[in-house]
């Protein structure tokens, strides 16, 4: 390397509020000053759950856009009332924290190969990222938009075939597949 490929440069001149931080200072006080008018005159986006839910707000108030909210998880049903899954386990090769569990058995129905004989979710450990959704070619797992999910233990919150059947019979009719 030689002497002309080296430049020097002087560090800038600072007063003597820059040399404090009071500028950074005062800029970061006037946002919070910002944001505590902003609340005091009733301009925000908080609600009081549970009094207040968000399904009885639009987007725009902070509301749920149910096209794109991601909650707990439904397996659904095929039109003969039979679990839609194959067994293929593109949901849990495609999942990232890896919370689904599948078993599969051989199908008791001439259409398919196999089917789950066990199916778990760990809703405590799902980052609810719809990668099981986007990955799954028969559209059998699904994100509903129900948030409120509430288990006094660990293994109330590991779903079973059976209870996310059961979420897709409560929620088929306000959100269909």
């Amino acid at each position: 390397m030689k002497d002309s490929d080296v430049l020097l440069v002087d560090p800038p001149k600072l007063s003597m509020g820059d040399k404090f931080y009071l500028p950074q200072v005062a800029k970061g006080l006037g946002t919070t000053l910002k944001h505590m008018f902003r609340v005091a005159r009733g301009d925000h986006k908080v609600i009081q759950y549970p009094e207040e839910r968000r399904e009885d707000k639009t987007v725009e108030e902070g509301g749920i856009n149910h096209a794109t909210y991601r909650g707990v998880h439904r397996l659904n049903k095929d039109e003969e009332g039979r679990v839609k899954c194959v067994a293929c386990f593109m949901c849990s090769t495609a999942c990232p924290a890896r919370c689904i569990h599948i078993e599969a058995g051989e199908s008791p129905w001439e259409d398919r190969e196999k089917y789950p004989v066990k199916f778990d979710i760990d809703e405590l450990r799902c980052i609810y990222c719809g990668m099981c959704e986007e990955a799954c070619p028969v559209d059998a797992i699904e994100l509903t938009s129900l948030y409120d999910i509430v288990g006094l233990s660990r293994s109330e919150m590991i779903f079973d075939k059976e209870k996310l059947l059961r979420i897709y019979d409560e929620t088929v009719e306000r959100e269909p597949m």
